[in-house]
């Protein structure tokens, strides 16, 4: 697709009946993000997520995805402490989630986890820019706005790709470094908060789907409001039964 200059979507994915709509619409790419901890779990962040809880997720995604590439994060603390505790977490990823690739964030470090998965056939996506995994470090602010900065984040995406990964996710970074980044490399850049000229786009299927409670970040847009429409139905669903209208004859016995 990036070859035939063909953009394309990502959408994250947490359930069964979600990934099965979403494979339905030909969306090419599912995210069992580890965003499902302030998404579904009510973490306050992604740190606290388990791998347990990725592999729960990630599997009941599978089960849905009859074409989609599903992809899963790999949780905090998973692949920080060394290269061999990661390539495990890879592999139950894999093995027991039924992932087609895995994702990890940052660079340095994992440059070489990312050599070592690909060299094992764990296909490998990177993620750059603002990496929540490390929002205690990092806050939720743009990356790259300074040159050394921004010159870096380039080096680093080119070091991803060398070690074969297969896209990187560009988040939070100015429209022009992503620009710059996605020419410079071979494999598909895909954008969250990136600008409009990555490969691709992701968002949080919450987001798009306007479920969320919390403040919506600039980069995701509201193309429904899914959530005003479940209060609708619950309280008509209420008035309903305490009118006596439901359950009527056609929905008796």
């Amino acid at each position: 697709m990036k070859e035939r200059g063909e953009r394309f979507v990502m959408l994250t994915a947490y359930d069964h009946p979600t990934a099965t709509v979403l494979d339905a619409a030909g969306v090419p790419m599912l995210l069992v993000g580890d965003s499902v901890g302030d998404n579904v779990l009510g973490y306050d962040s992604t740190v606290p997520v388990t791998l347990d809880e990725m592999l729960h997720h990630t599997a009941a995604v599978v089960r849905g995805a009859a074409r989609a590439v599903v992809v899963a994060d790999l949780p905090f603390g998973t692949y920080q402490v060394s290269v061999d505790e990661g390539l495990h977490a890879g592999i139950r990823l894999m093995k027991e989630g039924g992932a087609n690739a895995i994702k990890a964030e940052g660079a340095g470090p994992v440059v070489e986890f990312a050599r070592r998965a690909v060299a094992m056939g764990m296909p490998f996506m990177g993620h750059l820019g603002l990496t929540p995994q490390s929002v205690n470090q990092l806050g939720y602010r743009v990356q790259g706005r300074d040159d050394q900065a921004a010159e870096r984040l380039v080096a680093d995406a080119r070091a991803l790709e060398e070690a074969g990964a297969l896209s990187v996710v560009l988040e939070a970074v100015p429209a022009e470094l992503a620009r710059r980044v996605t020419e410079a490399l071979s494999i598909p850049t895909i954008g969250i908060g990136a600008g409009p000229h990555t490969d691709g786009q992701v968002l949080v299927l919450h987001d798009l789907l306007g479920l969320n409670t919390r403040p919506t970040p600039r980069f995701a847009k509201h193309y429904v409001d899914l959530r005003a429409a479940m209060l609708d139905a619950v309280k008509t669903f209420q008035a309903e039964v305490a009118d006596g209208d439901f359950p009527g004859p056609e929905h008796s016995y």
